[in-house]
């Protein structure tokens, strides 16, 4: 990925020598040996030729005596900084006039600008308390723009500063505007308003603090090749072993040599707020505020950097001729030398420090047919805008003194392509680190997309992860990104995902990255673990490490010898190939591929379902919404990548399916005995996409808990229906169904009743258990209804169950058990079952004659007329017509015994039959219908009757109710009980109990008509004492008078003297 568009020279055949450039704004300065300054109008646009153009706009001849050192930019006062014959001066913008020299910058080497804005309040205070302005950036207090310029001099630093436009020094309270240095400042380099980098050596540097106006000294690693004075020669030397074209160190008397063995300029730049980049021999290092290293990688040329410059985020490095491979531009030519011959501007990214594009000279090449232009050139003055942005200008020359004296200098303009575009190179590049850590170093109003970007690159780099067995990661990236379940199953092959199983070459496109399909990708194994399995592991940090020194390279000549560059030397297929298989077997990624994935998953679920709960939505609701199978893979995978919060209960149904199925079918390869739990506990796992696995592994309890959560319960009972089959014992055989349909609720009555049905043909007593069951109460009256549809009895026995178990009491189901009695009878008679006839008769019989709830009158009305006597009789009793309940018992049944108990049992001697054994006495003596048999004598029972219970029985109605010819000894127990009548003796007991009350009585009046008189002499018999006005107590017989609290001695005194 190039990050800048290709170079374009904006200036060319400039005659004199260029010693500095100012970009600021859409101008240019130039300044040159001879001290002249030439101010350029950079155009925004293109001209006709296609090339930017630079405008004369001003030139000021001998601006200075000397050669223009360096140009700097004092934005507080509009002011042109211009370093030149040693000293500073200060030129307002436009006019260039007064100018203003800066005496204490004798001497000069090197100037630094730096605006900063602070706040009045908090500088003041720093003032104050230290002597010393620090910048107070992001607090409370009144804004002040406050620019610093920093001079480097021989062994010292000079600094003046600028607020709102107006001068001041650095240190008021002291009046010290310089600081001593043990050393001479040849670059200057601010981090930030407190911090700044000085360089006295290409090797040597030092930070600087202004709060302390105090240097720190810089530590960095010890080096571990052989210092950059050497190189000269070895490189050379090896450059020419090595086949380097000719000619590709010739030129080195022009402006610029290849800088070994000559005293170059230290290469300090500022990166950010908090870190330098200082370049020591052929090593780039970051440095932090207190001198050590910022970031544990640094930066590894090929060959030390002649000069540096950095354009937000990236390096500009001018390497030397014959340091950087051909391998590094172009493809591996054979050819071709292997080193570049000609000066390298390389492109290197401050995030991931890699190269991202290298530009050999000439940088740019004439259109065919123009003359080619020469490679040995020299590149200086490498010129970005003050804040670090695009664009960057340089200065090229031809290294022959007299080409260049023909053709002069030209400059050129490195634009950087937009930040979006940049981006999408890297995506499509599938470089994500370093697009993440690019947009991280970007600002939201570079970028307004910066977020939407953001997540979509992360996505696209978690997909890379997973490619690469980082399952971890990359799903812990899914979680953060609230990233649509269904794409990230769909990174699964068939036997998890399924449907939504998507090809490794289409995980980009379907993540929203480009499309790109290589021939690796095409031919892929179609295996199910092909993409896991044969993927080995890589670091997810390997994008930003540190790179190794390109192959050839001088670093890596020095480091490995001259046996390193033999030609020729490459390894042996074969003997790679050994080592290669010598190598630990791969782990198994799948099986560790759906570990994760179930950890995702069991993340997502409760969540999903919190979010549903918000709506009143819960898994039992599952077959109500419409199965995942209705959707199409579009639609799953279009489902937004948002907040659970903010999807639509849809959505979030969506949602529920997709990870509950693909949690189940990872349950089902690597944890099948967690299926059992997660059918229990309600899911919402998409039925049809799971069932035929679990019929193929035999695993049918999973699967009737899967249909039953789902309410496909005539799947369950069909399968259990087929188990079945193979059970011998018959409770074996049929519990299962029975169990799974007693928990069914009454919505479910009509599969109920379907499903029970052969469970009836085949045992009725266990099938009943389903309508007796304590767990779901189904509704009775279907229950009877269905039940008397298959056999009389068998709803007999429910309704029994009901009325004994439940406590039934409405006269629905007692009519109902009476009428189906009476059927099951009147079927048994007709069939000549009398075992059954008996047996079903006595229980109607009984429960007539013990329940109340049910109407007499209207089971009376059902009976048959010539038959169910007994029954009859039971209910006339119960209808209050007992003379005809008697008569039927006699005259129909002549069972005699079963009268005299009617009696006994409804005999009640204060109430409206205290007359019924007189009535049955009747029945016997005066019959009313001629009985069935007319031989049958009702005189004996009738005698029997008046013997037993003559007490119940009133005597002159029963004497008139004996005919006549009965004898006295026939009626005898009856005679002598009625003359053994208690007449005479109550009426002498209750005189003697009447003159009793009336002699009490009497006695009583005596003792209330009898009096005391207490006077003021009467004296207490037992204390001695006046009684006076005291509370006394008085004895019987005789009346004795004496305290109340004397009463008791008074008392054992008079039972002592009655003794």
């Amino acid at each position: 990925m190039a990050p800048f568009l290709p170079p374009n020279v904006i200036l060319s055949g400039f005659k004199e020598r260029i010693e500095s450039l100012l970009a600021q704004g859409d101008k240019l300065y130039v300044g040159t040996a001879t001290g002249n300054l030439y101010v350029y109008l950079v155009h925004n646009g293109e001209s006709s030729e296609g090339e930017k153009r630079a405008e004369l706009l001003e030139t000021k001849k001998a601006l200075s005596r000397r050669a223009i050192e360096q140009l700097a930019y004092v934005q507080d006062i509009n002011s042109l900084a211009v370093l030149s014959d040693g000293s500073v001066t200060l030129y307002p913008l436009p006019s260039f006039s007064p100018p203003t020299s800066l005496p204490k910058t004798k001497g000069a080497l090197s100037i630094a600008v730096h605006t900063v804005v602070e706040h009045e309040d908090e500088a003041q205070a720093a003032t104050q308390s230290d002597g010393s302005i620090s910048a107070a950036k992001n607090r409370g207090g009144v804004p002040v723009v406050i620019t610093y310029l920093a001079v480097g001099c021989k062994r010292k630093v000079v600094f003046y500063s600028w607020k709102d436009g107006e001068p001041q020094d650095v240190k008021v309270s002291l009046n010290i505007y310089e600081t001593t240095l043990p050393h001479s400042p040849r670059t200057v380099a601010f981090m930030n308003g407190d911090t700044l980098c000085f360089g006295y050596t290409p090797s040597d540097y030092v930070l600087f603090s202004l709060k302390s106006m105090t240097t720190i000294d810089i530590t960095v690693p010890a080096p571990t090749s052989t210092s950059a004075a050497s190189i000269g020669s070895m490189g050379m030397g090896m450059g020419m072993g090595m086949g380097m074209g000719k000619g590709a160190f010739s030129g080195l008397s022009g402006y610029m040599t290849l800088g070994l063995g000559t005293k170059t300029k230290p290469n300090a730049l500022r990166v950010d707020e908090k870190s330098f980049l200082v370049a020591k021999d052929n090593t780039g290092y970051f440095i932090g505020e207190d001198g050590k290293l910022s970031r544990p990688v640094s930066i590894d040329w090929p060959a030390p950097p002649e000069e540096t410059a950095f354009v937000k985020p990236y390096v500009f490095s001018v390497l030397p001729p014959g340091s950087v491979p051909s391998s590094q531009v172009t493809a591996h030519d054979t050819s071709a030398p292997s080193f570049i011959p000609s000066a390298v501007v390389e492109i290197r990214s401050s995030i991931t420090l890699l190269p991202v594009q290298t530009l050999p000279l000439p940088l740019i090449h004439p259109p065919p047919g123009a003359p080619p232009t020469s490679s040995n050139q020299t590149v200086r003055l490498l010129t970005s805008s003050p804040a670090c942005k695009s664009p960057l200008y340089l200065v090229t020359t031809p290294s022959d003194r007299t080409t260049a004296n023909v053709e002069g200098s030209s400059i050129v303009e490195f634009l950087m392509k937009p930040w979006a575009m940049q981006i999408d190179e890297l995506v499509e590049a599938e470089s994500y680190t370093e697009a993440l850590s690019l947009l991280d170093s970007l600002e939201s109003a570079l970028l307004p997309d910066k977020e939407q970007r953001k997540n979509l690159i992360r996505a696209l780099n978690a997909v890379l992860l997973f490619r690469t067995g980082h399952f971890a990661q990359a799903l812990n990236t899914f979680i953060e990104l609230n990233t649509n379940p269904a794409k990230v199953v769909a990174l699964y092959p068939e036997s998890v995902a399924g449907r939504l199983s998507v090809p490794p070459e289409e995980w980009v496109s379907l993540f929203g990255g480009p499309r790109k399909v290589t021939k690796s990708e095409s031919s892929s194994i179609d295996d199910p673990g092909s993409s896991l399995e044969e993927t080995k592991p890589q670091d997810a940090g390997s994008s930003i490490q540190r790179p190794p020194s390109p192959h050839g390279s001088v670093k890596s000549m020095l480091k490995t010898g001259l046996e390193n560059i033999i030609a020729g030397a490459k390894k042996d297929d074969d003997t790679s190939s050994v080592r290669s298989k010598r190598k630990e077997p791969p782990k198994d990624d799948f099986r560790r591929s759906i570990e994760e994935l179930m950890r995702y998953l069991s993340d997502r679920r409760p969540k999903i379902g919190g979010a549903l709960d918000t709506f009143h939505i819960t898994n039992t609701q599952a077959h109500e919404m419409p199965p995942l199978s209705a959707a199409s893979i579009e639609d799953l995978f279009a489902l937004p990548d948002a907040p659970l919060s903010a999807l639509t209960p849809e959505q979030l149904v969506r949602y529920a399916q997709i990870v509950d199925t693909a949690l189940f079918k990872s349950y089902l390869i690597v944890r099948p005995g967690l299926l059992v739990p997660l059918c229990r506990s309600g899911n919402w796992c998409e039925v049809s996409e799971v069932e035929k696995e679990l019929r193929a592994r035999e695993k049918f309890t999973e699967l009737i808990y899967l249909y039953n959560g789902r309410k496909m319960h005539g799947k369950a009972l069909d399968l259990l229906r087929h188990l079945s089959e193979k059970e011998a014992d018959m409770r074996d055989k049929l519990m299962p169904s029975v169990t799974y349909l007693q928990r069914l609720g009454p919505e479910h009555i009509d599969q109920i009743f379907e499903s029970a049905r052969w469970i009836f043909d085949q045992d009725p007593d266990i099938a009943l258990e389903i309508f007796t069951s304590e767990e779901v109460e189904l509704p009775r009256q279907h229950v009877a209804d269905y039940l008397e549809m298959l056999d009389l009895d068998i709803c007999a026995h429910y309704i029994e169950f009901l009325i004994a178990e439940r406590n039934e009491q409405s006269a629905t189901f007692h009519e109902r058990l009476a009428e189906l009695y009476l059927r099951m009878t009147s079927d048994a008679r007709k069939h000549g079952d009398n075992e059954k006839r008996k047996g079903t008769y006595g229980k109607l019989l009984h429960f007539l004659d013990t329940t109340n709830y049910y109407r007499p009158d209207r089971l009376y009305g059902l009976l048959p007329s010539e038959d169910f006597y007994e029954a009859k009789a039971i209910l006339l009793g119960r209808l209050g017509r007992h003379d005809n309940a008697l008569e039927t018992y006699v005259y129909r049944l002549q069972d005699f015994q079963k009268a005299e108990e009617y009696c006994k049992r409804i005999y009640d001697p204060s109430g409206p039959t205290s007359s019924i054994f007189l009535t049955l006495l009747r029945i016997y003596l005066r019959p009313t219908h001629q009985p069935t048999s007319p031989t049958i004598d009702l005189l004996h029972p009738a005698l029997k009757l008046i013997s037993r219970h003559s007490p119940r029985l009133d005597i002159v109605e029963t004497l008139k109710l004996l005919p006549p010819l009965v004898t006295a000894q026939d009626a005898r127990a009856f005679l002598v009980e009625a003359l053994r009548a208690p007449v005479f003796d109550k009426k002498v007991i209750s005189g003697i109990a009447k003159a009793r009350d009336e002699q009490i009585a009497r006695r009583l009046m005596v003792l209330q008509a009898k009096r005391v008189k207490v006077t003021d002499s009467r004296i207490c018999p037992q204390c001695h004492k006046r009684i006076g006005g005291s509370v006394i107590a008085v004895h019987a017989p005789r009346g004795e008078v004496t305290h109340y609290q004397c009463r008791e001695a008074f008392s054992r005194k008079l039972k002592e003297l009655r003794h």
